[in-house]
Protein backbone atom coordinates (compact mmCIF):
# COMPACT_ATOMS: atom_id res chain seq x y z
CA UNK A 1 0.00 0.00 0.00
CA UNK A 2 1.25 3.46 -0.93
CA UNK A 3 0.26 6.79 0.56
CA UNK A 4 0.41 10.01 -1.46
CA UNK A 5 0.23 13.23 0.51
CA UNK A 6 -0.85 15.77 -2.08
CA UNK A 7 -1.09 19.54 -2.23
CA UNK A 8 0.64 20.55 0.99
CA UNK A 9 3.62 22.72 1.90
CA UNK A 10 6.53 20.59 3.05
CA UNK A 11 8.29 22.09 6.07
CA UNK A 12 11.65 20.86 7.34
CA UNK A 13 14.11 22.40 9.77
CA UNK A 14 15.83 24.10 6.83
CA UNK A 15 13.19 25.10 4.31
CA UNK A 16 9.59 25.02 3.16
CA UNK A 17 8.31 24.33 -0.35
CA UNK A 18 5.24 23.17 -2.20
CA UNK A 19 5.45 19.42 -2.90
CA UNK A 20 3.64 16.11 -2.87
CA UNK A 21 5.14 13.27 -0.84
CA UNK A 22 4.86 9.62 -1.90
CA UNK A 23 5.37 6.88 0.69
CA UNK A 24 5.83 3.21 -0.08
CA UNK A 25 7.01 0.23 2.00
CA UNK A 26 7.71 2.40 5.01
CA UNK A 27 9.91 4.95 3.26
CA UNK A 28 9.55 8.24 1.43
CA UNK A 29 10.17 7.38 -2.23
CA UNK A 30 9.43 10.71 -3.94
CA UNK A 31 9.08 14.37 -3.05
CA UNK A 32 8.01 16.73 -5.81
CA UNK A 33 5.27 18.74 -7.44
CA UNK A 34 2.51 16.94 -9.33
CA UNK A 35 3.41 13.37 -8.41
CA UNK A 36 1.23 10.65 -9.93
CA UNK A 37 -0.64 8.38 -7.55
CA UNK A 38 0.24 4.68 -7.94
CA UNK A 39 -2.63 2.27 -8.41
CA UNK A 40 -4.40 1.65 -5.13
CA UNK A 41 -2.58 4.43 -3.29
CA UNK A 42 -4.34 6.13 -0.41
CA UNK A 43 -4.44 9.85 -1.13
CA UNK A 44 -4.29 12.49 1.60
CA UNK A 45 -5.44 15.96 0.62
CA UNK A 46 -3.03 18.32 2.38
CA UNK A 47 -4.23 21.48 0.66
CA UNK A 48 -3.76 24.54 2.87
CA UNK A 49 -1.76 22.48 5.37
CA UNK A 50 1.84 21.75 6.24
CA UNK A 51 3.55 18.39 5.72
CA UNK A 52 6.22 17.87 8.36
CA UNK A 53 8.30 15.04 9.80
CA UNK A 54 6.43 13.24 12.55
CA UNK A 55 7.31 14.42 16.02
CA UNK A 56 9.91 12.62 18.11
CA UNK A 57 9.43 12.66 21.87
CA UNK A 58 12.84 11.96 23.41
CA UNK A 59 11.55 11.55 26.97
CA UNK A 60 8.71 9.18 27.87
CA UNK A 61 8.07 6.57 30.56
CA UNK A 62 5.53 4.02 29.35
CA UNK A 63 4.35 1.43 31.90
CA UNK A 64 7.15 2.48 34.26
CA UNK A 65 7.31 0.72 37.66
CA UNK A 66 7.79 3.66 40.02
CA UNK A 67 7.10 4.62 43.63
CA UNK A 68 5.22 1.42 44.42
CA UNK A 69 2.96 1.43 41.38
CA UNK A 70 3.15 1.25 37.58
CA UNK A 71 2.41 4.05 35.12
CA UNK A 72 -1.06 3.65 33.60
CA UNK A 73 0.06 4.21 30.01
CA UNK A 74 1.55 1.21 28.20
CA UNK A 75 3.54 1.22 24.99
CA UNK A 76 0.49 0.65 22.80
CA UNK A 77 -1.83 3.22 24.33
CA UNK A 78 0.97 5.75 24.75
CA UNK A 79 2.31 5.58 21.21
CA UNK A 80 -1.26 5.57 19.86
CA UNK A 81 -1.99 8.78 21.76
CA UNK A 82 1.21 10.25 20.39
CA UNK A 83 0.13 9.44 16.84
CA UNK A 84 -3.18 11.24 17.43
CA UNK A 85 -1.13 14.34 18.22
CA UNK A 86 1.42 13.98 15.42
CA UNK A 87 4.23 12.18 17.27
CA UNK A 88 5.55 9.11 15.44
CA UNK A 89 8.51 8.04 17.59
CA UNK A 90 9.45 7.96 21.26
CA UNK A 91 12.69 7.40 23.11
CA UNK A 92 11.76 5.75 26.39
CA UNK A 93 13.94 4.82 29.38
CA UNK A 94 15.20 1.50 30.65
CA UNK A 95 15.72 2.01 34.40
CA UNK A 96 17.51 -0.88 36.14
CA UNK A 97 17.24 -1.22 39.88
CA UNK A 98 20.51 -0.62 41.74
CA UNK A 99 22.67 -3.76 41.39
CA UNK A 100 20.49 -5.05 38.54
CA UNK A 101 22.08 -6.00 35.22
CA UNK A 102 21.59 -3.32 32.59
CA UNK A 103 21.12 -6.02 29.97
CA UNK A 104 18.48 -7.79 32.04
CA UNK A 105 16.50 -4.57 32.47
CA UNK A 106 16.93 -3.75 28.79
CA UNK A 107 15.44 -7.12 27.87
CA UNK A 108 12.45 -6.50 30.11
CA UNK A 109 11.69 -3.11 28.54
CA UNK A 110 12.13 -4.49 25.02
CA UNK A 111 9.50 -7.09 25.83
CA UNK A 112 7.04 -4.49 27.13
CA UNK A 113 7.58 -2.34 24.03
CA UNK A 114 6.70 -5.05 21.50
CA UNK A 115 3.10 -3.82 21.64
CA UNK A 116 4.05 -0.26 20.51
CA UNK A 117 2.02 1.25 17.67
CA UNK A 118 4.86 3.57 16.55
CA UNK A 119 8.64 3.39 16.43
CA UNK A 120 10.60 3.53 19.65
CA UNK A 121 14.09 3.46 21.08
CA UNK A 122 15.66 3.50 24.54
CA UNK A 123 17.99 5.43 26.74
CA UNK A 124 19.41 3.14 29.46
CA UNK A 125 19.87 4.47 32.99
CA UNK A 126 23.03 3.89 34.96
CA UNK A 127 21.84 3.52 38.56
CA UNK A 128 25.00 2.01 40.06
CA UNK A 129 28.61 1.40 39.10
CA UNK A 130 30.90 -1.59 38.72
CA UNK A 131 33.10 -3.19 36.09
CA UNK A 132 30.02 -5.17 35.03
CA UNK A 133 28.11 -1.96 34.33
CA UNK A 134 30.99 -0.67 32.23
CA UNK A 135 31.09 -3.93 30.28
CA UNK A 136 27.34 -3.96 29.70
CA UNK A 137 27.37 -0.37 28.49
CA UNK A 138 29.72 -1.60 25.76
CA UNK A 139 27.41 -4.48 24.86
CA UNK A 140 24.41 -2.17 24.67
CA UNK A 141 26.19 0.20 22.31
CA UNK A 142 27.74 -2.47 20.09
CA UNK A 143 24.92 -5.00 19.87
CA UNK A 144 21.69 -3.17 20.67
CA UNK A 145 21.95 0.31 19.16
CA UNK A 146 21.89 2.21 22.46
CA UNK A 147 23.85 5.46 22.28
CA UNK A 148 22.61 7.32 25.36
CA UNK A 149 22.73 6.66 29.10
CA UNK A 150 20.59 8.32 31.77
CA UNK A 151 21.67 9.45 35.25
CA UNK A 152 19.36 10.48 38.07
CA UNK A 153 20.86 13.06 40.42
CA UNK A 154 17.64 12.89 42.49
CA UNK A 155 15.54 10.23 44.28
CA UNK A 156 17.86 9.52 47.19
CA UNK A 157 17.61 6.00 48.52
CA UNK A 158 16.33 4.69 45.20
CA UNK A 159 17.99 5.43 41.84
CA UNK A 160 20.07 8.53 42.67
CA UNK A 161 23.74 8.36 41.72
CA UNK A 162 26.61 10.31 43.24
CA UNK A 163 29.41 12.23 41.54
CA UNK A 164 31.62 9.14 41.51
CA UNK A 165 29.12 7.27 39.36
CA UNK A 166 28.78 10.29 37.08
CA UNK A 167 32.55 10.46 36.58
CA UNK A 168 32.87 6.76 35.82
CA UNK A 169 29.83 6.57 33.57
CA UNK A 170 30.55 9.79 31.69
CA UNK A 171 34.09 8.58 31.05
CA UNK A 172 32.95 5.18 29.83
CA UNK A 173 30.31 6.68 27.55
CA UNK A 174 32.96 8.96 26.06
CA UNK A 175 35.10 5.92 25.24
CA UNK A 176 32.12 4.36 23.48
CA UNK A 177 31.02 7.47 21.59
CA UNK A 178 27.75 7.60 23.55
CA UNK A 179 25.92 10.55 25.07
CA UNK A 180 25.09 10.89 28.76
CA UNK A 181 21.84 12.49 29.91
CA UNK A 182 21.07 13.73 33.41
CA UNK A 183 18.04 14.43 35.56
CA UNK A 184 19.52 17.47 37.28
CA UNK A 185 18.22 17.95 40.81
CA UNK A 186 20.37 17.91 43.94
CA UNK A 187 18.95 14.81 45.58
CA UNK A 188 20.56 15.47 48.95
CA UNK A 189 19.02 18.93 49.11
CA UNK A 190 15.61 17.63 48.03
CA UNK A 191 15.69 14.91 50.70
CA UNK A 192 16.65 17.46 53.36
CA UNK A 193 13.89 19.85 52.32
CA UNK A 194 11.29 17.10 52.12
CA UNK A 195 11.94 16.20 55.75
CA UNK A 196 11.83 19.87 56.70
CA UNK A 197 8.45 20.37 55.00
CA UNK A 198 6.97 17.36 56.76
CA UNK A 199 8.34 18.50 60.12
CA UNK A 200 6.58 21.82 59.53
CA UNK A 201 3.31 20.00 58.92
CA UNK A 202 3.26 20.64 55.17
CA UNK A 203 2.01 17.35 53.75
CA UNK A 204 0.01 18.39 50.65
CA UNK A 205 1.09 18.75 47.01
CA UNK A 206 2.40 22.27 47.69
CA UNK A 207 5.19 20.63 49.70
CA UNK A 208 6.43 18.95 46.54
CA UNK A 209 7.30 22.25 44.87
CA UNK A 210 8.61 23.80 48.10
CA UNK A 211 11.04 20.91 48.58
CA UNK A 212 12.40 21.23 45.04
CA UNK A 213 13.16 24.95 44.61
CA UNK A 214 14.82 26.20 41.41
CA UNK A 215 18.22 26.34 43.10
CA UNK A 216 18.44 22.54 43.48
CA UNK A 217 18.04 22.17 39.72
CA UNK A 218 20.44 24.97 38.87
CA UNK A 219 23.16 23.57 41.14
CA UNK A 220 22.81 20.05 39.80
CA UNK A 221 22.81 21.16 36.17
CA UNK A 222 25.96 23.19 36.71
CA UNK A 223 27.62 20.29 38.56
CA UNK A 224 26.79 17.78 35.82
CA UNK A 225 28.09 20.17 33.17
CA UNK A 226 31.29 20.75 35.15
CA UNK A 227 31.90 17.02 35.60
CA UNK A 228 31.36 16.46 31.89
CA UNK A 229 33.74 19.30 31.05
CA UNK A 230 36.44 17.85 33.31
CA UNK A 231 36.33 14.73 31.16
CA UNK A 232 35.72 16.48 27.86
CA UNK A 233 32.42 14.62 27.49
CA UNK A 234 29.14 15.82 25.96
CA UNK A 235 26.07 15.96 28.22
CA UNK A 236 22.32 16.34 27.69
CA UNK A 237 20.20 17.86 30.48
CA UNK A 238 16.64 16.56 30.47
CA UNK A 239 13.46 18.46 31.44
CA UNK A 240 15.09 21.84 32.09
CA UNK A 241 12.54 23.86 34.06
CA UNK A 242 14.42 26.84 35.51
CA UNK A 243 16.15 30.02 34.53
CA UNK A 244 19.21 28.86 36.49
CA UNK A 245 19.64 25.62 34.55
CA UNK A 246 18.97 27.35 31.23
CA UNK A 247 21.67 29.89 32.00
CA UNK A 248 24.13 27.17 32.99
CA UNK A 249 23.59 25.45 29.64
CA UNK A 250 23.82 28.71 27.70
CA UNK A 251 27.10 29.65 29.43
CA UNK A 252 28.59 26.25 28.70
CA UNK A 253 27.61 26.35 25.05
CA UNK A 254 28.94 29.88 24.68
CA UNK A 255 32.23 28.55 26.05
CA UNK A 256 32.37 25.87 23.37
CA UNK A 257 31.22 22.91 25.45
CA UNK A 258 29.01 20.21 23.99
CA UNK A 259 25.92 20.62 26.17
CA UNK A 260 22.30 20.08 25.17
CA UNK A 261 19.09 21.06 26.92
CA UNK A 262 15.59 19.62 26.72
CA UNK A 263 12.42 21.41 27.84
CA UNK A 264 8.99 19.91 28.48
CA UNK A 265 5.99 21.47 26.77
CA UNK A 266 4.14 21.67 30.08
CA UNK A 267 6.88 23.69 31.76
CA UNK A 268 6.42 26.32 29.07
CA UNK A 269 2.78 27.03 29.86
CA UNK A 270 1.87 25.80 33.37
CA UNK A 271 3.04 27.48 36.58
CA UNK A 272 3.38 26.50 40.23
CA UNK A 273 -0.03 27.89 41.22
CA UNK A 274 -1.50 24.48 40.32
CA UNK A 275 -0.13 23.11 43.59
CA UNK A 276 -2.27 25.54 45.57
CA UNK A 277 -5.54 24.24 44.14
CA UNK A 278 -7.89 23.63 47.12
CA UNK A 279 -8.90 20.29 45.60
CA UNK A 280 -6.18 17.87 46.74
CA UNK A 281 -6.70 15.43 43.87
CA UNK A 282 -6.37 18.13 41.23
CA UNK A 283 -3.22 19.56 42.82
CA UNK A 284 -1.72 16.08 43.13
CA UNK A 285 -2.32 15.40 39.44
CA UNK A 286 0.36 18.00 38.66
CA UNK A 287 3.03 16.47 40.91
CA UNK A 288 6.06 15.71 38.76
CA UNK A 289 9.79 16.31 39.02
CA UNK A 290 11.01 18.90 38.41
CA UNK A 291 7.82 20.64 39.55
CA UNK A 292 6.07 23.49 37.82
CA UNK A 293 7.73 26.85 38.43
CA UNK A 294 6.95 30.54 38.83
CA UNK A 295 6.01 32.19 35.54
CA UNK A 296 9.28 34.06 35.01
CA UNK A 297 10.98 30.71 34.45
CA UNK A 298 8.69 30.17 31.44
CA UNK A 299 10.15 33.29 29.84
CA UNK A 300 13.66 31.92 30.31
CA UNK A 301 12.70 28.58 28.76
CA UNK A 302 11.11 30.19 25.72
CA UNK A 303 14.18 32.39 25.34
CA UNK A 304 16.34 29.26 25.52
CA UNK A 305 14.40 27.63 22.69
CA UNK A 306 14.41 30.73 20.53
CA UNK A 307 18.12 31.36 21.04
CA UNK A 308 19.16 27.74 20.56
CA UNK A 309 20.44 27.28 24.11
CA UNK A 310 17.75 24.59 24.47
CA UNK A 311 17.41 22.24 21.53
CA UNK A 312 14.63 19.71 22.09
CA UNK A 313 11.12 19.46 23.49
CA UNK A 314 9.62 16.46 25.25
CA UNK A 315 6.84 15.47 27.65
CA UNK A 316 8.33 13.15 30.31
CA UNK A 317 5.03 11.35 29.71
CA UNK A 318 4.48 9.25 32.84
CA UNK A 319 0.83 8.83 33.78
CA UNK A 320 -0.73 7.94 37.11
CA UNK A 321 -4.47 7.95 37.72
CA UNK A 322 -6.28 9.43 40.72
CA UNK A 323 -6.25 6.25 42.86
CA UNK A 324 -2.49 5.97 42.32
CA UNK A 325 -1.84 9.62 43.21
CA UNK A 326 -3.95 9.12 46.34
CA UNK A 327 -1.14 7.01 47.86
CA UNK A 328 0.39 10.31 48.99
CA UNK A 329 -2.72 11.95 50.43
CA UNK A 330 -1.07 12.34 53.85
CA UNK A 331 2.52 12.70 52.63
CA UNK A 332 3.44 14.48 49.40
CA UNK A 333 6.68 12.47 49.09
CA UNK A 334 4.55 9.39 48.35
CA UNK A 335 2.58 10.91 45.47
CA UNK A 336 3.77 9.13 42.31
CA UNK A 337 5.66 11.69 40.23
CA UNK A 338 4.45 12.13 36.68
CA UNK A 339 2.08 13.81 34.24
CA UNK A 340 0.85 13.08 30.72
CA UNK A 341 1.04 15.10 27.53
CA UNK A 342 2.36 13.06 24.59
CA UNK A 343 -0.83 13.72 22.61
CA UNK A 344 -0.72 17.46 23.20
CA UNK A 345 2.95 18.47 22.90
CA UNK A 346 2.83 19.43 19.24
CA UNK A 347 -0.36 21.50 19.54
CA UNK A 348 0.90 23.26 22.68
CA UNK A 349 4.15 24.22 20.98
CA UNK A 350 2.43 25.36 17.80
CA UNK A 351 -0.25 27.38 19.57
CA UNK A 352 2.02 29.04 22.12
CA UNK A 353 5.13 29.08 19.95
CA UNK A 354 4.29 29.58 16.27
CA UNK A 355 0.97 31.38 16.71
CA UNK A 356 2.56 33.78 19.20
CA UNK A 357 5.42 34.61 16.82
CA UNK A 358 8.08 33.06 19.05
CA UNK A 359 8.83 30.28 16.55
CA UNK A 360 8.75 29.87 12.79
CA UNK A 361 7.33 26.66 11.30
CA UNK A 362 10.86 25.48 10.51
CA UNK A 363 11.95 26.17 14.09
CA UNK A 364 8.94 24.18 15.23
CA UNK A 365 10.18 21.21 13.19
CA UNK A 366 13.65 21.70 14.60
CA UNK A 367 12.56 21.46 18.24
CA UNK A 368 9.95 18.73 17.77
CA UNK A 369 11.94 16.29 15.62
CA UNK A 370 15.03 17.36 13.68
CA UNK A 371 17.30 18.35 16.57
CA UNK A 372 16.37 15.20 18.47
CA UNK A 373 17.12 13.04 15.44
CA UNK A 374 20.50 14.72 14.99
CA UNK A 375 21.53 14.63 18.66
CA UNK A 376 20.61 10.96 19.01
CA UNK A 377 22.08 10.00 15.62
CA UNK A 378 19.05 8.88 13.63
CA UNK A 379 19.02 11.75 11.14
CA UNK A 380 18.08 11.83 8.25
CA UNK A 381 16.26 8.53 8.76
CA UNK A 382 14.02 10.51 11.12
CA UNK A 383 13.39 14.23 11.53
CA UNK A 384 13.10 15.33 7.91
CA UNK A 385 11.08 14.92 4.73
CA UNK A 386 13.31 13.60 1.97
CA UNK A 387 13.66 10.58 -0.26
CA UNK A 388 14.95 7.61 1.70
CA UNK A 389 13.76 8.83 5.09
CA UNK A 390 11.28 6.81 7.10
CA UNK A 391 7.72 7.61 6.08
CA UNK A 392 6.78 9.22 9.40
CA UNK A 393 4.79 12.34 8.58
CA UNK A 394 2.26 14.66 10.11
CA UNK A 395 -0.10 16.74 8.03
CA UNK A 396 -0.57 19.83 10.16
CA UNK A 397 -3.65 21.99 9.97
CA UNK A 398 -2.56 25.42 11.22
CA UNK A 399 -6.17 26.57 11.48
CA UNK A 400 -7.53 23.47 13.14
CA UNK A 401 -9.03 24.16 16.57
CA UNK A 402 -9.53 21.82 19.48
CA UNK A 403 -10.20 22.04 23.19
CA UNK A 404 -7.92 19.75 25.17
CA UNK A 405 -9.75 17.52 27.64
CA UNK A 406 -9.49 14.17 29.39
CA UNK A 407 -12.96 13.49 28.01
CA UNK A 408 -11.66 13.38 24.45
CA UNK A 409 -7.97 12.57 24.64
CA UNK A 410 -6.53 9.15 23.78
CA UNK A 411 -4.09 8.99 26.69
CA UNK A 412 -4.75 6.26 29.25
CA UNK A 413 -5.07 8.58 32.23
CA UNK A 414 -8.06 10.17 33.96
CA UNK A 415 -6.71 13.73 34.01
CA UNK A 416 -5.29 16.14 31.46
CA UNK A 417 -2.92 18.83 32.73
CA UNK A 418 -4.08 21.14 29.90
CA UNK A 419 -7.77 20.59 30.66
CA UNK A 420 -9.94 23.17 28.89
CA UNK A 421 -7.10 24.84 26.99
CA UNK A 422 -8.12 25.87 23.49
CA UNK A 423 -5.41 25.52 20.84
CA UNK A 424 -5.18 26.39 17.16
CA UNK A 425 -3.02 23.98 15.19
CA UNK A 426 -3.41 20.22 15.17
CA UNK A 427 -2.56 17.02 13.33
CA UNK A 428 -5.20 16.27 10.71
CA UNK A 429 -3.37 13.16 9.44
CA UNK A 430 -0.46 11.11 10.71
CA UNK A 431 1.56 8.63 8.67
CA UNK A 432 3.68 6.09 10.57
CA UNK A 433 5.95 3.66 8.77
CA UNK A 434 4.15 4.52 5.54
CA UNK A 435 0.64 3.81 6.84
CA UNK A 436 -2.11 6.35 7.43
CA UNK A 437 -2.83 5.82 11.13
CA UNK A 438 -4.68 9.03 12.05
CA UNK A 439 -7.24 10.63 9.76
CA UNK A 440 -9.41 13.51 10.92
CA UNK A 441 -10.07 12.00 14.34
CA UNK A 442 -10.07 8.37 13.23
CA UNK A 443 -7.28 6.51 15.08
CA UNK A 444 -6.15 3.45 13.10
CA UNK A 445 -3.16 2.22 15.10
CA UNK A 446 -2.20 -1.44 15.27
CA UNK A 447 -0.77 -3.20 18.28
CA UNK A 448 2.87 -4.09 17.59
CA UNK A 449 3.19 -2.08 14.36
CA UNK A 450 6.06 -0.01 15.78
CA UNK A 451 9.66 -1.10 15.43
CA UNK A 452 12.73 -0.69 17.60
CA UNK A 453 15.11 1.90 16.18
CA UNK A 454 18.80 1.33 16.75
CA UNK A 455 20.86 4.48 17.28
CA UNK A 456 24.54 3.94 16.48
CA UNK A 457 27.25 5.59 18.52
CA UNK A 458 29.47 8.22 17.00
CA UNK A 459 32.89 7.46 15.59
CA UNK A 460 36.07 7.82 17.68
CA UNK A 461 36.39 11.32 16.21
CA UNK A 462 33.39 12.17 18.36
CA UNK A 463 35.66 12.15 21.41
CA UNK A 464 37.70 14.92 19.88
CA UNK A 465 34.62 17.11 19.60
CA UNK A 466 34.76 17.93 23.28
CA UNK A 467 37.87 20.03 23.54
CA UNK A 468 37.57 22.60 26.26
CA UNK A 469 39.27 25.38 24.31
CA UNK A 470 41.32 25.99 21.21
CA UNK A 471 44.61 25.45 23.05
CA UNK A 472 43.67 21.90 24.01
CA UNK A 473 42.31 20.89 20.61
CA UNK A 474 44.27 17.78 19.49
CA UNK A 475 46.32 18.25 16.36
CA UNK A 476 44.69 16.99 13.21
CA UNK A 477 41.08 17.23 14.29
CA UNK A 478 39.02 18.40 11.35
CA UNK A 479 36.93 21.44 12.27
CA UNK A 480 34.17 20.28 9.94
CA UNK A 481 33.98 16.99 11.81
CA UNK A 482 33.84 18.90 15.09
CA UNK A 483 31.01 21.04 13.81
CA UNK A 484 29.00 18.20 12.35
CA UNK A 485 27.50 17.18 15.65
CA UNK A 486 25.92 20.56 16.36
CA UNK A 487 22.24 20.81 15.35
Amino acid sequence: MSVLVRGGTVVTADQSFRADVLCREGRIVAVGDGLDAPSGAEIVDAGGQYVMPGGIDPHTHMELPFMGTTASEDFFTGTSAGIAGGTTMIIDFVIPNPQQSLLEAYGTWRGWAEKAAADYSFHVAVTWWSDKVAEEMGVLTREHGVNSFKHFMAYKGAIMVDDGVLLNSFGRALELGALCTVHAENGEAVFHLQRKMLEMGITGPEGHALSRPPEVEGEAAQRAISIANVLGAPVYVVHVSTEQATQAIARARAGGHRVYGEVLAQHLVIDESVYRNPDWQTAAAYVMSPPFRARHHQDALWAGLVSGALQTTATDHCCFCAPQKAAGRDNFTKIPNGTGGIEDRMSILWHHGVNSGRLTPSEFVRITSANCAQIFNIYPRKGTVQVGADADLVVWDPEGHRTISAKTHHQNVDFNIYEGMEVRGKASHTVSRGKLVWKDGDLRTERGAGRYVERPCWSPAFKALEVRNEQTRPAGVDREVAAAFTP
